[in-house]
């Protein structure tokens, strides 16, 4: 019996590490979308001196070229990210370009699992990250949008747009800019117009809203 039983447990012990291992090595959810884009880097080089757009769904949909047809622009978004899948990615799809200004959208996303305290402690990773090559280029951050289909988590927008808001006041070089006076009728709710019709994702007079508000700013610099 003894003998069996110290059998039985070298065997679990070899095999765990193999397991361990196997889980280290799950993909990336998102590598297949970063390695997208620098393939078609390769193919078609991306403007340089560009401002670069990082972020979730609401940054892949945003079509900057009507948008903003008179600068140089470059879109980085996937969507479903976090602010956390964007850390990971820092060096690829944002130093890499050496741009002359930033754009940053998330949190929504993120507030569907986690505490507007982690929300905020994740964005502080990727401005860590960017200033860690980029100390000096100007980063724009989108507060956390209002959105009808999440409206019972807006409380947790707001405190998690009030502690990233923090951080940018304390930062160098930093814009925090705030969507939500815009986006909200006098009713105090989100304003159906701007948004699609799953309630979530911004339509055109949603993006009017947000080109007016950013413009002005990346014209400055």
């Amino acid at each position: 019996m003894f003998r069996h039983w110290t059998f039985l447990l070298l065997s679990v012990a070899a095999f765990t590490p193999a397991l361990i291992l196997a889980e280290d090595a799950k993909p990336d959810p998102w590598e297949k979308t970063i390695s997208q884009y620098e393939e078609q880097d390769k193919k078609s080089p991306p403007p340089k001196d560009a401002v670069v757009f990082v972020g979730s769904s609401t940054i892949r949909l945003w079509n900057l070229k009507e948008s903003f047809p008179d600068l140089a622009t470059i879109n980085r978004g996937f969507g479903g990210s976090q602010y956390g899948d964007i850390t990971r990615f820092v060096k690829r799809i944002i130093t890499a370009y050496q741009p002359r200004a930033i754009v940053l959208y998330s949190g929504d996303n993120d507030l569907t699992s986690k505490s507007p305290e982690k929300a905020a402690a994740d964005f502080g990773e990727v401005i860590k990250a960017i200033r860690a090559d980029l100390p000096e280029t100007p980063i724009y951050v989108l507060a956390v949008k209002p959105s009808i289909s999440r409206w019972k988590i807006v409380e947790k927008g707001r405190e998690a747009n009030r502690l990233i808001e923090e951080q940018c006041k304390s930062g160098k070089n930093m814009t925090f800019l705030p969507v939500e006076k815009l986006m909200l009728g006098a009713d105090g709710e989100p304003r159906a117009e701007l948004y699609q019709k799953d309630g979530l994702h911004m339509s055109p007079a949603g993006y009017k809203l947000w080109n007016e508000l950013l413009l002005p700013k990346i014209e400055t610099k």
